[in-house]
């Protein structure tokens, strides 16, 4: 039960956000947008060393001087299956007039929920992955921590799940616009059950997951996050919206882990 609600809270995250588009009736004004995006990127960069890099490296550290090689090849790894994954999904990102991945004949708002889905898988995993330390008694990992860094996505959901249901509205309505923005969200438990369920049978692979989730969020912030939270004026409101979701998260991590 522990680890299922440790899953879910990111679920619920997204689902609070995308509840918003309930009762709000205008768009969200660009300078609050950029400065949304550039929290939820500093959220996942500092979830990304915090919680999973620094961690991977720790759970490798008989290794000596070669204890960086796990959380070195799974971030790798991380990047590239991201990589593949946007070159293969068809998806629409945000203030985008052109998809990308597969060619398709898909709705705008059906792409702009599958952007949001991928880069929702990464945060599944991590979320997977620090539970799987607690199964498998790692002392690198403790329940505090792992709670942490379930929270810590949580919050960068709440306006990702608002952000993503607010293009929707005017094409589908309000009641489509919350329900395909909480299922833009359901990935994540999906994502960190099934990094459970691998992690608790293959326990040395847990330093490599870890880091396979790191790199994958970050390529999510490069990739995605930052350029939106830059475009055109008002571009430093991301940057302080980034230090304040970075830290943010680093304190929770470091407090409670």
């Amino acid at each position: 039960m522990t680890i299922f609600t440790g899953l879910i809270i990111p679920f619920i995250g997204t689902t609070l956000g995308a509840a918003c588009v309930l009762f709000m009736k205008n768009e969200l004004l660009p300078i609050i947008q950029k400065s949304l995006l550039g929290f939820a990127a500093g959220v996942m960069v500092a979830a990304s060393v915090w919680s999973l890099l620094i961690p991977a490296m720790e759970m490798s550290e008989a290794m000596g001087k070669l204890a960086f090689i796990p959380a070195a090849s799974g971030f790798l790894l991380g990047i590239i299956f991201l990589l593949a994954l946007d070159r293969l999904i068809p998806h629409l990102h945000l203030g985008c007039d052109e998809a990308e991945g597969a060619k398709c004949s898909l709705k705008k708002s059906t792409m702009l929920i599958l952007a949001v889905t991928i880069h929702n898988i990464p945060e599944g995993i991590s979320s997977g992955a620090v539970f799987a330390g607690l199964l498998t008694d790692n002392a690198n990992v403790t329940l505090a921590g792992a709670f942490a860094l379930s929270i810590g996505i949580a919050i960068q959901n709440l306006p990702e799940g608002f952000i993503v249901s607010l293009p929707i509205r005017s094409e589908r309505g309000r009641g489509k616009a919350f329900m395909s923005g909480m299922m833009s969200g359901i990935v994540e438990p999906i994502a960190g059950g099934i990094t459970v369920l691998l992690a608790a049978y293959i326990t040395p692979a847990l330093p490599y997951l870890l880091a396979f989730a790191a790199g994958a969020m970050i390529y999510v912030v490069v990739e995605e996050l930052i350029p939106e939270s830059a475009e055109g004026e008002h571009s430093n409101i991301g940057t302080i919206g980034f230090a304040i979701g970075f830290v943010i998260m680093m304190i929770l991590d470091v407090a409670l882990g």
